[in-house]
């Protein structure tokens, strides 16, 4: 029997974790990966360098999107760009994409400090088809689980990307073999709600209000302090005044 052909899209430490499990497991799953896209992010070199990794194995590289051969299976796990139907349809299975929010409620970005702001009470992450719109195909597979009280959002997000890698290697098998069920997201929107939001949509939650009531102060600090990024503010006398967390704790 002909092996798998899986064409992995990622970055950041999950993108990282999930293409080292999928290696792992390769011969297992009598998968082939054709290839890897990435991104570079100085950030993530050394320790969650896709590229560095790929090239440990002999895994080809490719430069973009449309250099994205025939294959089964497309896989991808917070890759930045947006694929095209045309790309889509390069896999001839299944198109995959793993997003670290539960949906249909949080497409898009800036999902942990919504969950906070909202005073959601719990989270989750989903696995589903990817279509050109934007975290909006069918749902295959999906884990919620509770938001812990007074949750900051790095610690969301270390939940979440726990999550995710646990539920990447628990349906990676059902993916590669055809063993889901697909969930119209329209199907959950009348339960959960739905909303999409923009990268760009985190500096307006920086900016905080002192004239708002303190929880609503509080949800807005705790949602958007993360760490290596601009922390919330506040302006006084025209200047920028920082919000910011005793890491050290």
């Amino acid at each position: 029997m002909a092996l798998k052909k899986i064409l992995f899209l990622g970055s950041k430490p999950i993108g990282y974790d999930c293409f080292n499990y999928l290696i792992s497991v390769k011969d297992e799953l009598e998968i082939d990966i054709a290839g890897v896209l990435t991104t570079s992010r100085k950030e993530f070199e050394g320790a969650h360098d896709l590229t560095a990794l790929a090239a440990a194995h002999n895994i080809p590289v490719l430069s973009s999107p449309d250099d994205i051969p025939a294959c089964d299976i497309l896989y991808s796990v917070q890759y930045h760009k947006i694929l095209t139907a045309e790309q889509i349809a390069k896999a001839t299975q299944v198109a995959v994409n793993l997003h670290m929010a539960p949906l249909p409620e949080y497409r898009g970005s800036n999902q942990f400090s919504f969950a906070i702001i909202e005073g959601k009470t719990d989270f989750g992450t989903t696995i589903h088809i990817m279509d050109p719109r934007i975290d909006h195909g069918d749902i295959l597979f999906q884990k919620r689980f509770p938001i812990p009280d007074n949750c900051w959002v790095d610690d969301l997000y270390k939940l979440t990307r726990n999550a995710s890698l646990h539920l990447f290697r628990q349906t990676l098998k059902h993916i590669v073999t055809g063993q889901y069920q697909p969930l119209p997201q329209q199907h959950l929107i009348s339960r959960y709600g739905t909303s999409l939001h923009m990268r760009s949509e985190i500096n307006e939650l920086r900016h905080i209000n002192l004239e708002w009531p303190d929880e609503k102060i509080d949800r807005h600090v705790r949602a958007t302090s993360m760490p290596g990024f601009e922390p919330p503010y506040c302006i006084i006398g025209g200047q920028k005044v920082y919000f910011c967390k005793d890491w050290n704790k």
